[in-house]
Formats: structure tokens, C-alpha cells, sequence
């Protein structure tokens, strides 16, 4: 039995994955647009999706896919088709722990000793190299603050706990129905408007279990007895200050508000610290967390060079193969002139059929989709931003542009939606053994990381009134005229990546192996008819 706290996602998530599916589909893909779903009809649109273990980031890639795919029905059938678990990959966090750990202690005593390590001409220009960036310089009168309001919000909380708590007693003696379907709460797609017009808590949380989430936050956030702080609780308050803020602002919580901004100081120094307080910290961490994901992303930018060389190469045999032809009808039609022999020559120039349409296949497009965590979102980031301070690659420029690393350094809360793409165009004028045939375009969005208390933007509002924030739009991680090559884009990542040849066989399905034999099961795979392109793909 697992027992776990949390993890539901909120009508809220579900509208805003779906939506920037749609967004993805009209946007992401060069040329195509609505397109995209003819080429995913015609088996054209090579489709992979893979999620953590948590529920609620399988439904955001399940609700994602339905968007991106534009289908109908609920979304248990479309996660259970179309996305593949992968835990090893997207969740946890052990192989980094020790260094983690160690980040977080230095993190405490910068916080607890009120250090300034910004005051250096370097910290001006590169405001991301020094020890806990992004920290307040008052973050050790903050705490004192933080836990104060914690409790004044906790206590208002427990109070409606309580007289909820009555009145489930007293329902209860005289009605064996519960008050509240919490089951049929986790299949809402829109706001449970009457729950919000009755002054209850929104979505499946009832005032109980919002207690027992405060009054934990509270509990753990510092220990009187110990007179100690733990900063590690610091991004759970915060999350849940913008929930409340956004879900249950109509409860009116007095000192809400105030406790936001101050958590969300602290946490815009914290979280991008808790992977690293440095750029060498955080590339160690990053490229030990993302290691499998990093080589898992190699692996699908070779094979889909690989697909594209061969189209290339099956364009060019049959351009030859063309050229062949109109020379031996030319040849073939000088000598019926001499030789009368019309029928060899309409033989001749009979075109092979089996590649007519070479447009088909260079119209294939592949698409991998990775739902995570934000701790595997840092860790990725902080490899592509500081991959070339690696010994082996002394000398290398970053992938990132300066200007890209200034704005990632002002960017501390990577939110829900939030996003890494890699897209890969290939220049077809180029010759297939030059390295600018292949180039990488990175970029990325923080997600849905406003404010809830900023008001002054009306689509905002209106967002906001759905329980929502606007997903920020895609930024550039490269500079304007710059040319990212596929050969440099893997040599880059390569010493942080996890090789191909470490990656496990797959497994065989557990259905099958109280059926046949090992022999028999060998047999099957090797008749699969995809089995020889699976291995194309990549292990899976």
C-alpha cells in the first residue's frame, strides 16, 4: 500500500496542459500547423510520450497529448495508450542526495548568517556565478516573519476545520451519505462553482485536509526546541500560499497575502539554489540527476539524424535512378529511329514505382515528450547553461547566450508548464557530411510562474477568475544569427549523459511470461514486424 500526500491535479492543470497541446501543435511544427494531425492519421508523425511515476504528472502529459492530438473522452483511456512511465529516467533524486544535501547546508548557513555574497565587481556582470545567487540580502529577518504568518494562517485554517468538523458529526448521525464526493472531484474538468458559492474550499480538499497541509507546514517549518529553521519547507509554503491564492482566494484568509510575498522571496532564492549554489555545484548535481534523461535526448537526435540520412540517401538514389532513366529513354528513342524498336524503348522509360512519392517521407516528423519534475527541469537547465565548465571542455562557449543567462539567472521559479524544447532542422542544400546540415534550436518557458496578486493585466484577471495563470511564451536560449550544430550540441552534452549502451534491454511483458517459453518469446519478437525499427529508435 502506498499512502502519499498531494499529488491531484486541479481542473486548473488539466484546462492549461490541454491548451498548451493545441499551442504546441499550431506552433511547434514548422510549416505544418493543423497539418500535424494528417501526418499522425497517416502513421507520418512518429510519437513518443513518457511521464514520472507522480499521478498528477501523468494526467498533465495525458491532457497535453489530447490537446496536441486534438482528441476527445476522458483522459484514464488517453494515459493509458499513449504515455509510457519511466521512472528511472524522470523521478528521483538518490543519485544526487549526498551533493544535494551539502547545497543545502551551505544554503542554511548563508540564509542564517545574513552573508551578502553579492558585492563583487564579477557578481555585477555575472550575477549567476556566486554562492547562493539569488538569495535576499534581509533573508534571515524573513524567516522569523515567515513562520509567524504561518501560524496566523494556520490557526484561521483550524478554526474552519473545527466548525467543519461539527457539522460532518452532526450530518453524519442522521445521514450515512458523505458530504462531499471526493472521488467524482478528481474527474472535474471546471470549476465546482456551487462548492465556492457555499464558502468551501475548491476542488476535492475539504477544510480538514487543508488544516492538515498548513498545520504540517507549520510543524516542520521550525523546531522551537532545536530554535533551528528548516529551509527546505520554505517552496512547500510557497506552493501553498499560490494555491490558496489562486483556488481558495474567495475564503478570504487574513495575512494570505502578506505571507505570499515573503515566502516568495525566500523561494526565489532557495529553490535554484537547493540543485547548486554554484554554476560547478549545479552542473554536478544537474548532470547527475538528468544523466539518464541527457542520454535518453542523445539518442533520439541520432536516430532521428539517422532516419533523415537515409531519406536523404533514398532521395538521392532515386534522383540517380531518374537520371539513369531519362538517359536510356533518350539512348533508347535515338535508336528506334535507326532501329524501329518502340516497344524496347517504352520499356525502358517505365518509372519504378516503389518510391514515386519521395515528399512522403521527408515529411515524417518525430516527436518525444518528457513530463517531469521541476527538480529534473534545474537539473537539465543547469547542464545546458554550464555544461562547457567541465574540464574536458575548457575553452567551449556555453550553449546558453550571455543575454539567455542573465534572463535564467533572474528567473528562479520554474512553474507548472514549464518547458525545455529541443527542435532539430535539417538544411537539405547542405551536403549530408557537413556539420550545418543538422542545427538545434533551444528554448524554453518558465510556465505559469505570475503572480497571483498581480492585477494588472486584464487577460491575467480574466485567467485568474478560472483559477488559471497565462503559460509564458517560448524564449530564445541562443543569440540572434547563431548556429547550434547537432555534432556540437553532442559533444556538449556527451560527458553528462548516460552512454546508449548502459541503457537496460527492454523488459519483456510480464503477461506473456507465464505463457511461452523464453524460446517461443524470442520467436514472437523476432516476427514482430516492427521489431527492426524499434531498434532504430532507440531502447526502450
Amino acid at each position: 500500500m502506498v499512502l502519499k500526500y498531494g499529488g491531484v491535479l486541479t481542473h486548473a492543470g488539466r484546462k492549461q496542459a490541454e491548451e498548451l497541446g493545441r499551442y504546441f501543435r499550431n506552433k511547434m511544427y514548422p510549416g505544418e500547423g493543423t497539418g500535424l494531425l494528417r501526418l499522425h492519421s497517416t502513421y507520418r508523425h512518429d510519437l513518443k510520450i513518457y511521464s514520472s511515476d507522480e499521478g498528477r504528472v501523468q494526467m498533465s502529459a495525458a491532457a497535453f497529448a489530447k490537446g496536441l492530438l486534438d482528441l476527445e473522452g476522458q483522459l484514464t483511456p488517453i494515459l493509458v495508450s499513449l504515455v509510457s512511465k519511466d521512472s528511472s529516467m524522470l523521478d528521483g533524486l538518490e543519485n544526487a542526495s549526498t551533493e544535494m544535501e551539502a547545497a543545502k547546508a551551505r544554503l542554511y548557513e548563508l540564509i542564517t548568517s545574513g552573508a551578502n555574497t553579492a558585492d563583487s565587481d564579477e557578481a555585477a556582470e555575472f550575477p549567476w556565478t556566486v554562492d547562493g545567487a539569488g538569495l535576499p540580502p534581509n533573508a534571515s529577518e524573513l524567516l522569523p516573519k515567515l513562520v509567524k504568518l504561518t501560524r496566523k494562517v494556520t490557526e484561521q485554517v483550524r478554526l474552519l476545520a473545527k466548525d467543519e468538523d461539527k457539522k460532518l458529526a452532526e450530518k453524519i448521525l442522521y445521514d450515512v451519505n458523505i458530504p462531499y464526493d471526493q472521488a467524482t472531484a478528481l474527474g472535474k474538468t471546471n470549476m465546482d462553482v456551487d462548492r465556492i458559492a457555499a464558502g468551501l474550499p475548491c476542488g476535492s480538499e475539504g477544510f480538514l485536509l487543508m488544516y492538515a497541509r498548513w498545520n504540517k507546514l507549520e510543524r516542520e517549518l521550525y523546531n522551537e526546541r532545536k530554535e533551528r529553521f528548516d529551509i527546505t519547507q520554505i517552496p512547500d509554503v510557497y506552493d501553498s500560499c499560490k494555491y490558496d491564492l489562486l483556488h481558495n482566494a474567495h475564503l478570504n484568509l487574513e495575512g494570505l497575502d502578506e505571507l505570499f510575498k515573503v515566502a516568495q522571496a525566500l523561494a526565489d532564492g532557495v529553490i535554484p539554489n537547493e540543485y547548486g549554489i554554484n554554476p560547478e555545484q549545479k552542473l554536478k548535481i544537474g548532470s547527475k540527476i538528468a544523466r539518464r534523461l541527457l542520454g535518453k535526448l542523445l539518442i533520439d537526435l541520432r536516430n532521428t539524424r539517422e532516419e533523415a540520412i537515409s531519406v536523404a540517401e533514398l532521395k538521392k538514389n532515386q534522383d540517380d535512378q531518374t537520371l539513369n532513366m531519362k538517359t536510356e529513354k533518350e539512348d533508347a528513342e535515338a535508336k528506334s529511329k535507326i532501329n524501329h524498336k518502340n516497344d524496347e524503348a517504352r520499356k525502358s522509360t517505365t518509372p519504378n514505382t516503389l518510391y514515386a512519392n519521395v515528399r512522403t517521407p521527408e515529411r515524417h516528423v518525430r516527436t518525444r515528450l518528457y513530463f517531469t519534475s521541476e527538480s529534473h527541469i534545474h537539473s537539465l537547465m543547469n547542464v545546458l547553461r554550464f555544461c562547457n565548465l567541465d574540464e574536458s571542455l575548457q575553452g567551449e562557449e556555453s550553449l546558453v547566450c550571455h543575454n539567455a543567462l542573465q534572463r535564467l539567472s533572474e528567473t528562479r521559479e520554474l512553474d507548472y508548464m514549464s518547458q525545455i524544447v529541443l527542435r532539430m532542422f535539417e538544411n537539405t542544400e547542405v551536403a549530408l557530411e557537413d556539420p550545418k546540415r543538422y542545427r538545434i534550436e533551444l528554448t524554453f518557458s518558465r510556465g505559469a510562474d505570475l503572480s497571483p496578486l498581480e492585477d494588472n493585466d486584464s487577460e491575467a484577471t480574466s485567467l485568474r477568475q478560472e483559477h488559471t495563470l497565462p503559460i509564458m511564451g517560448p524564449e530564445r536560449l541562443q543569440g540572434t544569427g547563431s548556429y547550434l550544430t547537432l555534432e556540437t550540441m553532442e559533444k556538449m552534452i556527451r560527458p553528462f549523459a548516460m552512454p546508449e549502451e548502459d541503457f537496460p534491454p527492454p523488459a519483456t511483458p510480464a503477461g506473456f511470461s507465464g505463457y511461452f517459453s523464453k524460446s517461443m518469446l524470442e520467436r514472437i519478437v523476432n516476427l514482430w514486424p516492427f521489431h527492426r525499427q524499434s531498434s532504430t529508435l532507440g531502447r526502450f
